[in-house]
């Protein structure tokens, strides 16, 4: 899936992170004056579901995160389900990552593993790498579904643990190359690696090769578009999925929200596409 969006010459993760309090008036209002949960998580589904038709042509890839509907309690995890459900209908072609950065022991993690894949029917999904393969391996055996685990993330505080030395090396390149030479057996492994640390991003590419990166941190978060391409695309000039969410979902505050993410989309998409020649 991945290999037919990058040969259409996309490269934009567009990330759900639904915040209700960013969202446009017009929704919040017609949610009523002291809205429930019920009413926030409609809302919520109403945006993403205009975002996903807006974007769906141009998506490399769609990320809802977790956090952003389960703050909702049931409406919100309901929600989250009928997102997936329409991604699915309305762009069946783009994959979907399900970012709820997972990992646990071995038992929990078939649980996860059941409700990403099976019940949501994502089709890749963020995991820890604390606890080993040997805990992630419902989600490495799933030869149909992509792993994607976290290496170096975008947060400011990401290096505290993760530039640690180990044998020589940062953390964060001791899991990217185990991921590469002893984790991704079935190909179907990706890691995550933030547009904020260009140089970190460009020495995970020279370990794990042309695996894909899921590069968050563009736009909000300050990530250079040009250090991102030069850094994270792979030999043949791709294996980049450059995720934007505020940058994008929250373009527009007005009744046209949707048509303003689709117009910064298409702006992200050509400014990867006029560094990546």
């Amino acid at each position: 899936m991945l290999d037919a969006r990058w040969d259409a010459g996309l490269f934009v993760s567009v990330g759900l992170d639904p915040d209700w309090d960013r969202l446009p008036a017009s929704l919040r209002a017609a949610a009523g004056a002291e809205p429930s949960d019920d009413a926030k998580a409609g809302a919520v589904l109403r945006f993403c579901t205009a975002i996903v038709d807006a974007t769906a042509d141009l998506a490399c890839a769609f990320k809802p995160n977790a956090a952003f509907f389960e703050r909702f309690g049931a409406p919100g995890v309901a929600a989250l389900g009928a997102v997936m459900r329409h991604i699915r209908a309305a762009a069946p072609d783009v994959p979907v990552i399900y970012d709820a950065k997972r990992g646990d022991i071995g038992s929990t993690n078939a649980g996860y593993v059941e409700d990403a894949f099976d019940r949501l029917g994502a089709d890749a999904i963020t995991v820890h790498p604390y606890l080993g393969a040997e805990s992630l391996r419902p989600f490495l055996d799933r030869a149909d579904r992509g792993t994607i685990v976290l290496v170096r993330t975008s947060n400011p505080g990401g290096g505290e643990f993760q530039d640690l030395a180990v044998g020589g090396e940062p953390l964060y390149r001791a899991v990217a190359r185990r991921v590469a030479d002893h984790w991704n057996g079935n190909r179907n492994c990706a890691v995550v690696v933030g547009a904020t640390y260009p140089a970190e991003l460009a020495a995970v590419r020279a370990i794990v090769g042309d695996m894909p990166i899921l590069i968050p941190g563009v736009g909000a978060q300050g990530g250079d578009v040009r250090l991102t391409v030069e850094a994270g695309r792979d030999a043949r000039g791709r294996g980049m999925v450059v995720n934007a969410s505020r940058g994008i979902i929250y373009a527009g505050a007005g009744a046209d929200f949707a048509d303003a993410a689709r117009a910064e989309t298409l702006r992200l998409t050509g400014e990867i596409q006029s560094f990546n020649r």
